[in-house]
């Protein structure tokens, strides 16, 4: 069996964020669509739409803010020890 391609390194930051506001918005519009309109039938029509309004703002939000976030974080933490 073949390992399928990989890509280069210079996206893992992208491929991050991709991955992170895909979980994260999917978890919060889940949680926040239960507690609007229960675990009914409408749940999973309302939750994909919250969600991918969700995600369609996460995502660049998230490109945008990482590299201050990442610049916060070596502020507040030591390098490795």
């Amino acid at each position: 069996m073949s390992t399928p391609p990989r890509l280069p390194a210079r996206f893992a930051p992208l491929v991050t964020a991709l991955l992170l506001s895909i979980v994260m918005t999917m978890v919060v519009s889940a949680v926040s669509t239960l507690r609007g309109v229960g675990p009914g039938g409408r749940f999973v029509d309302v939750w994909l739409s919250a969600w991918g309004l969700s995600w369609l703002i996460a995502f660049p939000t998230v490109l945008l803010v990482l590299p201050l976030v990442r610049s916060l974080t070596a502020r507040l933490c030591r390098a490795r020890d």
